[in-house]
Formats: structure tokens, C-alpha cells, sequence
């Protein structure tokens, strides 16, 4: 029966000023550092609003109109700023930035490398520096699709974004590095030939070079994950298997790959330049195909789970249980549930048994008792038991409420990962 201003200007498209000559009503705020605040009786406001604007049909034109403008205003608002482009200037977005310009021009000298030499291992290699970089662009595009900010469409935000292009990145480099791999080595193996030049000093110094500048991008993606990792309280390990930070687990993987395959294509190049057998060649070009094979599967499996909504740590849950139950107003909690929405947001859910003596006594406590007396004892009939119970059974729920509002605050503040907390009232 009742609505508050804000409401009564939202709801009916009316002006403030066409408030002051409805009748006003005080209520009581259900929060204990809010004063009373006014409403005004819903039938006053309806007959108002058709007063302004004259037929219920031209109130909903104008709530139309109102809708599709906040709509437009909310497409502009939640565009990605560019703003964002501050993200690639520290954190995963630096070490996705610095991959991506090494990447391009280890392709580009690999590739002069293949065309020089016809080596099998050497296209693999190439083709391995091609996928990083195309990976790697991916992984940009995921770290600035994820600073968007949320709306009514998505209103847990877009940080699973990073999750979605290391996906598909690992999709991409088994299909274009450990495919393209497989594929250049058994045709190597079916049909050997001898490789054209035998001028070898040039892909060797190239691979040597490579080794060097991917091992200083692999270190600055293992002192990211360490920094990260510390600051959660986690083990290398764990920050990376939990797949904490996609973007940067990517590039670790990808240059610990890179690594590993440099040394197995410059052994079987060299042992081919030695034996002049050009199957060793090709199993290097099988052997990097497997390594890329590996990553993927670890990267498509990791972040797969995380997409899926994996709870929370044992340990973390329990302490926000504890939390909860340890409140004087909680009887009990069931169905208890935290999702890690990832990048250092969870969400946490439960159904909650209060106790509605403690909560009635806690609205007691802020009333005068002599003066609730002296309401009961002027009840003469079942019409005035009736209001009067209305009256303060309502306050009591307002009273749940804003306890409601209290432990969800409380979880929160103690838990800056808490981003979204739902408390259902059994």
C-alpha cells in the first residue's frame, strides 16, 4: 500500500514537486544509523500520475520512452573505456604485450630459417612461434573483453573472458602447432628427404637467439605467477594448476614449450648435419608436435574447470561458514555453496535458519516497552489487534532485513574475494 519517493518518480514518471501535496507518511528505517523516512499511499501516486499525464495509456508510452533511453545509456556506458588500455602496462597484461612482440619476431626469422634451410623441425618451430603469437593476440583481446564493466545482460561481469581465449588458444596451438607439426613430420617420415643446405651456422644461431629471448619472457612470466601466488598465499604450483590467472598461464606454458622445443629441434638439426640422416629431423618435428600437444591439453582441461564453476577451496568455505554461524541471530545454515567466478572473485550462497526470537528481541530493544504496553491495552476490538500487529509484524521483517543486509556486509568486509554473497531465509 505504501512506496517511497524514489520509487514514486521512477515508477510513474512524476517530478519531485509533484510529491509535496500528497498526503506523507513516516516510517521507521529498519537500519540502525538511518532516520525515519517518508512514503506516500500507492493510490494517491497512481491517481496523481494519471492526473500528469492523463491516460494510463500515455503513462506507458512515457515508461517506454524512459526504458529505451536508460538502455541506450547503459549500451554506451558498459562499452570497454580506453581506459583499459592501462591493463597492458603492468600485471598479465604486461607479460601478454612483451610475448607478443617476441613471438612476431621469432616467426619472422624462423621462417627465413625454414626457407633457408627446408628443415622439418625448423617449420615446426616457425609454425610453433606463428601460433604463440596468434594465441597470445587472443589472450589480449580476453584481458580487455574482461574489464567490461557488468550489465543487466551479465550481471557477474566478463572476467571469464580470460578463461574463454585461453581456451580457445589451447584449442589453437593443438591444432595449428601440434597439428601442422604431426603433419610436416610423418610426411618427413614417409617421404625423407635430404635437407637442401647444408649451411647450418644460420638456423642454429637463430634457434640459440630464440632460446635466449623466450627464456627472458618465460622469467618474467614465473616472476608474475610468484608475485600473484604470494599475494593469495599459494604455492607456484597451485596458483598455475588452479589456473588463477589464465593470460599469464599461458605464456608461462608457452614459453616453457618454446624452451623445451628449441633444444629438441636444435639436437635433431644437429644430429642431421652430423649423420646427414634426415630422420632425426623429422622426429624433432614429432617431438615438438607432442610437447604442443601437451600444453593443450592442459591448458583446454584447466580452464574448462573454471569455466564450469568450480567451488572454492575446503579450507576457504569453512572459514565463511564459521562466519556465519558463529552470528548470535543465525539458528542454523544449510545448502551452503562458493563458486570461484574466477580472477579473485567468488560468489557464495547459502540458506539461512534465523532465529526469530533473537531477531524480535533486537527490535524489541529499540522500542519503547512502555509505550507498546499502552498501545496493546488501547486494542478493543479484532480490527485494532489487527493493525497493531501489522504494524510491527512489519518492522519485524524490516528487522530481518537489515540483518540480512548486516551478514552479507559482514562477509564481504572480511573476505574482499566475497564479490556477491545470497542469503536465502528459510
Amino acid at each position: 500500500n505504501f512506496i517511497t519517493g524514489v520509487r514514486a518518480i521512477n515508477e510513474f514518471c512524476l517530478k519531485s514537486s509533484d510529491l509535496d501535496q500528497l498526503r506523507k507518511i513516516k516510517r521507521r528505517s529498519p537500519h540502525d544509523d538511518t532516520e525515519t523516512f517518508t512514503v506516500y499511499l500507492r493510490s494517491d501516486v497512481e491517481a496523481k500520475s494519471l492526473e500528469v499525464w492523463g491516460s494510463p495509456e500515455a503513462l506507458a508510452r512515457e515508461r517506454k520512452r524512459r526504458k529505451e533511453a536508460e538502455i541506450k545509456y547503459r549500451e554506451s556506458e558498459y562499452r570497454p573505456r580506453s581506459s583499459a588500455a592501462a591493463m597492458f602496462f603492468k600485471g598479465p597484461g604486461k607479460v601478454v604485450m612483451v610475448a607478443i612482440c617476441i613471438n612476431g619476431l621469432n616467426f619472422f626469422f624462423k621462417l627465413l630459417a625454414w626457407v633457408y634451410t627446408g628443415s622439418a623441425s625448423m617449420f615446426s618451430e616457425a609454425i610453433h612461434s606463428l601460433a604463440d603469437t596468434c594465441n597470445q593476440a587472443l589472450l589480449a583481446l580476453g584481458i580487455s573483453q574482461s574489464a567490461r564493466t557488468p550489465d543487466p545482460s551479465h550481471p557477474y561481469g566478463f572476467t571469464n573472458m580470460r578463461y574463454i581465449a585461453s581456451l580457445i588458444s589451447g584449442v589453437g596451438i593443438f591444432m595449428m602447432g601440434a597439428g601442422l607439426s604431426w603433419y610436416h613430420g610423418i610426411i618427413g617420415l614417409l617421404n625423407p628427404h635430404p635437407i637442401e643446405s647444408l649451411l647450418w651456422p644460420l638456423p642454429l644461431t637463430i634457434l640459440s637467439n630464440y632460446f635466449d629471448v623466450v627464456s627472458a619472457t618465460l622469467l618474467v612470466a614465473i616472476n608474475e605467477i610468484r608475485r600473484s601466488a604470494r599475494a593469495k598465499g599459494l604455492s607456484f604450483y597451485q596458483y598455475v594448476v588452479q589456473s588463477h590467472d589464465p593470460s599469464t598461464n599461458v605464456v608461462l606454458l608457452e614459453d616453457a614449450a618454446a624452451v623445451l622445443s628449441v633444444a629438441i629441434a636444435a639436437t635433431c638439426m644437429g644430429l642431421t648435419s652430423l649423420t646427414g640422416n634426415p630422420y632425426y629431423d623429422s622426429v624433432g618435428s614429432l617431438g615438438v608436435g607432442t610437447l604442443l600437444g601437451s600444453v593443450s591439453a592442459f591448458l583446454i582441461y584447466t580452464n574448462t574447470e573454471a569455466l564450469l564453476g568450480r567451488s572454492i577451496q575446503p579450507e576457504r568455505l569453512q572459514r565463511l561458514t564459521e562466519l556465519l554461524e558463529s552470528d548470535a541471530v543465525v539458528r542454523a545454515i544449510h545448502d551452503v555453496k562458493a563458486t570461484d567466478l574466477g580472477m579473485s572473485k567468488v560468489r557464495f550462497k547459502a540458506e539461512v535458519d534465523f532465529d526469530g526470537r533473537v531477531v524480535t528481541r533486537s527490535y524489541l530493544e529499540k522500542q519503547d516497552i512502555e509505550q507498546l504496553l499502552q498501545e496493546i491495552q488501547q486494542v478493543k476490538n479484532l480490527e485494532e489487534l489487527e493493525a497493531f500487529m501489522l504494524k510491527h509484524g512489519e518492522n519485524i521483517i524490516d528487522t530481518l532485513g537489515a540483518e540480512v543486509d548486516r551478514l552479507e556486509k559482514d562477509l564481504k568486509q572480511r573476505n574482499p574475494d566475497v564479490r556477491h554473497v545470497d542469503l536465502e531465509i528459510l
